[in-house]
C-alpha cells in the first residue's frame, strides 16, 4: 500500500480520476480515497494546508491503511538559485523552519523529545524520484525542503531560512509529515514542483504558475508509484 498526501485540490484530483476501484473514507472531515493506481494499491489523502492538517492525515493513514511508504506531493516556493518555476525539488531529508525553542537553549529548528532537526527521506525513494525525473528529462535539484505555517512570500524571510537550514524549497508540510513517519517508522518522501520564488515577485501569476506545477508533481508521482517494488 502506497499513501499519497498532498495539500489541496489541485495537487490530487488527477490522482483520484486515475484510481480505479476507488472507496471514500472521510476521517477528522478529512477524505481518504483507496483504490488502484497504475496498478499499485494506494490510498490517497488531500489533507488541507499546513502542518496541523499534515499531521494529522499522515498518522490516521498509518493507523487506518498501513502504507509501506507516504509520498507527499504538490507545488512549493523555491529557495535556491538553481530552481526556478517548473523545476523539481527532491526533498532528501524535511525540517520546520519556524519550530524554534532556541530561548531555552536549543538548536533552532529542533522538535523536542526526538531532539532533531532534519528528519531523513528514504534513499531507495529518493533514487526512484531522480530517475523518473530524469527519464522525462526534467530539472531537478536534491536537498533540505524546509516547511513551516506560512506562505512565504518575502525575500528577508526566504533568504533566512536557506541560510540558517540549508533549504532548496519551501511549502507547508512535508516537515510535519516527514516527523510522523519518523516516529512511527514509515517510509517517506517529499517531492514538490516549483509554483513561486518565494520572494512576492510573482504574486500576479501564482495561479497559473500553480496549476501546472501541480500537475507536473502529479505526473511523477504517478511514474514513481507504477515502479515502487521494482526497483532494482
Amino acid at each position: 500500500m502506497i499513501g499519497i498526501i498532498a495539500a489541496m485540490p489541485k495537487e490530487t484530483d488527477s490522482l483520484y480520476e486515475a484510481m480505479t476501484e476507488k472507496t471514500r473514507e472521510t476521517i477528522a472531515r478529512m477524505d481518504f480515497v483507496r483504490g488502484k493506481l497504475d496498478g499499485k494499491d494506494a490510498v490517497v489523502c488531500t489533507c488541507g494546508p499546513g502542518k496541523v492538517f499534515a499531521a494529522a492525515a499522515t498518522q490516521i493513514m498509518i493507523d487506518r491503511f498501513a502504507p509501506s511508504c507516504i509520498l507527499n506531493t504538490g507545488i512549493a516556493g523555491t529557495l535556491s538559485p538553481e530552481l526556478h518555476i517548473g523545476d523539481i525539488a527532491i526533498a532528501d531529508r524535511v525540517m520546520q523552519h519556524d519550530m524554534d525553542t532556541s530561548a531555552l537553549g536549543d538548536e533552532i529548528g529542533m522538535v523536542s523529545r526526538v531532539n532533531r532537526v532534519y528528519f531523513d527521506c528514504d534513499e531507495t525513494l529518493v533514487r526512484l524520484a531522480e530517475k523518473t525525473v530524469a527519464e522525462e528529462g526534467w530539472h531537478a535539484v536534491r536537498g533540505t525542503v524546509a516547511s513551516g505555517d506560512q506562505f512565504v512570500s518575502d525575500r528577508k524571510r526566504k533568504e533566512w531560512i536557506a541560510g540558517t537550514f540549508g533549504a532548496i524549497a519551501c511549502e507547508m508540510e512535508s516537515g510535519a509529515i516527514g516527523q510522523i513517519g519518523f516516529v512511527n517508522g514509515v517510509k517517506f518522501l517529499a517531492l514538490r514542483v516549483i509554483s513561486d520564488e518565494a520572494d512576492g515577485s510573482a504574486t500576479d501569476n501564482y495561479a497559473a504558475f500553480a496549476v501546472a506545477a501541480a500537475e507536473k508533481s502529479v505526473s511523477v508521482v504517478r511514474r514513481m508509484t507504477a515502479m515502487i517494488g521494482e526497483e532494482k
